[in-house]
């Protein structure tokens, strides 16, 4: 009678009956709901379905307390004699299914604690769902302004480009306009100077007609450009320059008592380098416009011919005297003299360095070179070299430079290597020596 009307609590049932409880009401509400609305009555059910779990715990954790009481059946026993067996039931009972309550009361509470715990991770997860919407949105709205941004800024760039399509093209009728006038001033200035010779009193002498027609300076602002468009900007010439520095500082010279004379000095890129690295230079030159942005640059230079100013100056009073892409410049005997005049200026242990395009380069030989008009001719490495030696320099040393870069030359065989040093090899070379 005892196992018929007093069951032992079976949590695994228990739990299933509850889940499947659950699921029969979710299914029950998503058929009788739209989705829009379960969306929005989402939390409702969520406490729906607690309370429902809350309320099978409950009944779950009397049934499992300590039996107090017998079921109604045993009050047909006499009241005296039912007392006394309902007080030994009830003590049997208690006592047998101790630890069984034990274990039940546990389970219970440990879904207690799982339904709490389930109900505060689904309230996080909802706070996260909000966050992550709202962030959602205003990072939306972000990309949005980006967007508009992006939009606003290629249309001012696309303005920007076509303002200097049209600054270009101004610039370009500017600058054929401003020559055609300099060129119409020139033969007006040539025409006025005649027809004023005509009707002076006297004629002008040999030294006056000498300033009017001197064409001393007539092309340097030519040259200037020709340098600018073909010789390299003056960055690229600057950083080449670094290779001689190391030649410069272990001949010790330099200093106020050995200073470095530059001859040809051009827009000035070795003289300021020389400045920058703490170096004595000066520089010479004859073109009156590279020499004026020497002294922009606030660099050493004098405006006089190469010869005569080396014939000017005392013996063994330079450490060092270079000449870059000029000796190609120079008829053979004023590069014999300049060598000459060298060896006398330099102090002992002097260096020498002049570079000039590499003939062996056949690019170079047969068609680079002659893109300066002012080039006389190609100057062989072994030529200048024997040169030096003849001379009176030692230690001469023949400096292969600037070759093609390696991604145009040929692999595979001898005769690629061959071709790549005949037409991709070293477009300058520099001749080194020193004076004992």
């Amino acid at each position: 009678m005892i196992e018929s009307n007093i069951k032992e609590i079976d949590v695994d049932e228990l739990r299933q009956r509850i889940e499947n409880e659950v699921a029969q009401r979710k299914s029950r509400i998503e058929q009788n709901l739209s989705k829009p609305f379960i969306a929005n009555i989402q939390p409702r059910v969520n406490l729906i379905k607690h309370k429902y779990i809350e309320a099978l715990l409950n009944n779950a954790s009397n049934r499992a307390s300590v039996r107090t009481k017998l079921p109604d059946t045993f009050s047909r026993i006499p009241f005296n004699i039912g007392k006394i067996i309902e007080k030994f039931l009830l003590k049997a009972f208690n006592t047998l299914f101790k630890d069984q309550r034990e274990v039940n009361l546990n389970l219970i509470q440990s879904l207690r604690e799982s339904v709490a715990l389930n109900q505060q991770l689904t309230e996080e997860v909802n706070t996260l769902k909000t966050e992550i919407t709202t962030r959602l949105v205003s990072i939306e709205t972000s990309v949005k302004t980006l967007d508009n941004q992006i939009q606003t800024l290629d249309n001012f760039s696309q303005s920007l480009d076509k303002r200097s399509q049209y600054m270009d093209e101004r610039y370009i009728r500017n600058d054929s306009y401003l020559k055609r006038e300099l060129a119409q001033q020139k033969h007006l200035m040539t025409r006025f100077l005649e027809e004023a010779q005509k009707f002076l009193p006297n004629q002008f002498n040999q030294a006056q007609l000498q300033i009017l027609t001197d064409n001393k300076y007539s092309l340097d602002a030519l040259y200037v450009a020709f340098e600018d468009k073909f010789r390299g900007s003056r960055e690229e010439i600057y950083n080449r320059f670094n290779i001689y520095l190391p030649l410069i500082e272990q001949a010790k010279i330099g200093q106020f008592d050995a200073p470095i004379l530059d001859i040809g000095c051009g827009r000035g890129e070795w003289l300021e380098l020389l400045r920058e690295s703490g170096y004595s230079a000066t520089g010479i030159d004859t073109n009156s416009v590279m020499l004026e942005q020497c002294i922009n640059r606030g660099l050493e230079v004098i405006e006089e011919d190469v010869i005569k100013y080396m014939q000017s100056l005392p013996d063994e009073s330079l450490g060092a005297v270079t000449g870059f892409h000029i000796i190609e410049h120079l008829a053979f005997e004023d590069i014999l003299k300049l060598c000459t005049e060298t060896l006398r200026v330099l102090k002992p242990e002097g260096l020498v360095i002049f570079e000039t395009p590499n003939p062996e380069n056949v690019l170079v030989g047969t068609h680079n070179f002659y893109i300066d008009p002012t080039h006389r001719n190609p100057l062989p490495s072994i030529t200048i070299k024997f040169i030096a030696e003849f001379i009176g320099f030692c230690k001469v040393d023949i400096l292969k430079l600037h070759p093609y870069p390696e991604t145009l030359k040929l692999s595979g065989s001898a005769e690629a290597e061959r071709f790549n040093d005949y037409f991709y090899g070293a477009q300058d070379y520099a001749v080194v020596g020193y004076k004992l």
